[in-house]
C-alpha cells in the first residue's frame, strides 16, 4: 500500500513540519536540484510508512496538553513500535514538563536506535537524519545531561541496556527517506524501479550484529568523552580536618 508523503530536498529530516522548518542542508545537492523543492518519493520509496510518525510528531510539536500526555503514554506502553523520531520528539515534551532526566533517556534513545537504522541502510547520506534530529533536539538535553558526568555515563549504559532487550518493532526504512538516493530516485522515477525493499538495508541476518556493534561504539564513545571531561576538571579542594 503507497503512502502519500514528500520529501523536501536539502533538508536532514522529511517526517514533519515543525522539524523541517528547523533542519538544515546537511549534503550536497544533485544538479538541477534546488534547497527547499518538495518531491514526491518513487518506486520503493513511495512504499515506506511512516504514517504513525507523521501523527504523533504533529501531536507531540502541535497538539493539546491532553493529546501530548495521552501521545507520551502510548510510546511509554510500547516504545519498540515507534520509529526513532518520535522518540526525539517525546524527549522535547518531557524536557517542556521538567522531566528531564526521563526527556533525556528518550533523547539518547532514539539517537542510539538512529543510529542504528542508519548503520544497516545501504545509503550512507542517510546520516543526516541524525545530524538534524541532534540539531532539533539536542542543546538542552546535552547541557542538563552533562552537568553532572557521572548521571550522564550511568544513563547512557541505562539507554544501551534497555536498547539491548527492546525489541525493534518498527519500519527502520524510514532512514532511507532522508538519504540522497530517495531524493534522486524520486528526480528519476525510471531509475526508481531498479530498486527494491532488500536493496535498502543490509541483509537482516546481518542486523543483530550491526545493532551490537552500534551499541559498544556509542556507548564507549560517551564513556571516552565523560572521562576526557573529568580529567580536565579542577581538582577537588583537600578536606578540612576537624576541630
Amino acid at each position: 500500500m503507497g503512502v502519500t508523503t514528500t520529501i523536501r530536498v536539502g533538508v536532514g529530516l522529511l517526517l514533519g513540519a515543525a522539524v523541517l522548518a528547523q533542519a538544515h542542508t546537511l549534503e550536497p545537492l544533485p544538479a538541477g536540484v534546488s534547497a527547499g523543492q518538495l518531491l514526491v518519493p518513487q518506486g520503493v520509496y513511495a512504499h515506506i510508512d511512516t504514517r504513525q510518525t507523521q501523527e504523533m510528531l504533529q501531536i507531540l510539536t502541535q497538539g493539546s496538553a491532553e493529546q501530548q500526555q495521552a501521545a507520551l503514554e502510548r510510546v511509554r506502553a510500547a516504545p519498540e513500535r515507534f520509529q526513532p523520531p518520535v522518540l526525539y520528539a517525546m524527549s522535547q515534551v518531557l524536557f517542556k514538563a521538567k522531566l528531564y532526566h526521563e526527556a533525556a533517556f528518550w533523547f539518547y534513545a532514539g539517537q542510539l536506535r538512529a543510529r542504528f537504522d542508519v548503520n544497516r541502510s545501504t545509503d550512507p547520506t542517510t546520516r543526516q537524519a541524525v545530524d538534524a534530529l541532534n540539531q532539533t533536539y539536542g542543546a538542552p538535553v546535552n547541557r542538563y545531561l552533562f552537568q553532572d558526568l557521572d548521571r550522564a555515563l550511568d544513563l547512557i549504559a541505562n539507554v544501551v541496556a534497555w536498547d539491548r532487550k527492546t525489541p525493534y518493532d518498527y519500519d527502520p526504512h524510514w532512514i532511507n527517506l532522508h538519504g540522497m538516493q530517495a531524493v534522486q530516485a524520486a528526480r528519476d522515477p525510471q531509475s526508481a524501479g531498479a530498486r527494491t525493499a532488500a536493496s535498502l538495508s543490509q541483509p537482516p541476518s546481518e542486523w543483530a550484529a550491526i545493532a551490537e556493534r552500534t551499541r559498544v561504539k556509542y556507548l564507549k564513545s560517551f564513556q571516552d568523552a565523560i572521562t576526557g571531561m573529568q580529567h580536565k576538571l579542577p581538582p577537588s579542594p583537600p578536606a578540612q580536618p576537624s576541630r
